[in-house]
């Protein structure tokens, strides 16, 4: 048995999937049918970047779920037969709508036109340079949420990454002022972030809300695999909780952690990373040492499949 797995924003890079582009009619097809389906030139943003798009989350987000998607589906189309048996797929935060588009739940189009309205919403969704996200390392979850309830802190958990990674997001006057007392408190390290707002905070509430009308509008079909949701963490075979949880994702945290335990208790012991970055596999190992980890992002990582 086996999961897949997708990123989110942060793992993107220049010329990312390029190789399978050049290499596979497959990649240039999905690439093709984004870019028509979004009416946007992605692979010039990704290969070439040359206006400087890439790292602003209009266009991050649809930038990666097209390489992700590219690099996937040379997977499934080359490399992917009987012997590996998908179960499960999940992605962290944007990379749920990855995992929607792979497992057939959403199609393609579909999800590149969601995609491509959730990152304008979310760059759009507060003032800019107003809001922020930290990353706090040492601490769980349950650790971090103590501090921030006992010193009565204007932030929130984001994404609960590992058990010794915690993001927050908030207002930057917060989270500037509230960085000594998570130092004092014993994490050890703080790190500032280098997003345009604070994701997955109530701050995105109205976002989500608006986003939520253009999700209503969008077919979710059965599948044979089930998706672990950002928002609750657990596995979903109904549609109903897979459409509910998404409502949910963008104002509420990414429960990464609860969903890689939760993966382990229902017996899976395979992970397959695909799309830019292995930053997720340094996460789950972190996690659990019960899985078997495999990443793809370049043509090179195919080979351990031939």
């Amino acid at each position: 048995m086996t999961a897949v797995i997708f990123p989110g924003q942060g793992s993107q890079f220049l010329s990312m999937a390029k190789d399978f582009n050049d290499n596979f009619d497959i990649a240039r097809s999905i690439f093709t049918e984004i870019e028509d389906s979004c009416s946007l030139n992605v692979r010039d943003i990704i290969f070439n970047d040359s206006n400087n798009l890439l790292n602003q989350t209009n266009y991050t987000q649809i930038s990666i779920f097209a390489a992700s998607l590219a690099m996937y589906k040379t997977f499934e189309n080359e490399f992917l037969d009987d012997k590996i048996k998908i179960n499960y797929m999940l992605g962290h935060s944007l990379g749920e709508y990855s995992a929607l588009a792979c497992s057939n739940i959403v199609n393609i189009a579909d999800c590149a036109k969601l995609l491509k309205i959730r990152g304008e919403l979310m760059n759009t969704a507060v003032e800019p340079n107003k809001s922020g996200m930290a990353a706090l390392i040492g601490l769980d979850c349950s650790e971090i949420e103590n501090i921030i309830k006992n010193q009565k802190l204007n932030v929130e958990i984001a994404n609960d990454n590992s058990p010794i990674q915690i993001v927050i997001s908030g207002l930057n006057e917060f989270i500037k002022e509230y960085e000594k007392i998570f130092l004092s408190n014993n994490v050890k390290k703080f790190v500032k972030l280098n997003v345009s707002a604070a994701f997955h905070s109530k701050l995105m509430y109205d976002a989500q809300v608006k986003l939520n009308r253009y999700i209503d509008e969008v077919k979710f079909n059965n599948s044979n695999i089930s998706i672990i949701s950002n928002f609750n963490g657990k596995i979903n075979n109904d549609n109903n909780d897979i459409i509910h949880c998404l409502k949910n994702q963008m104002s509420n945290r990414v429960r990464w952690t609860e969903s890689i335990n939760n993966l382990e208790k229902a017996g899976e012991n395979k992970i397959i990373e695909i799309g830019p970055g292995k930053i997720l596999s340094g996460l789950i190992k972190r996690i659990s040492k019960s899985f078997d980890i495999i990443s793809i992002e370049n043509i090179s990582d195919l080979k351990s499949f031939e």
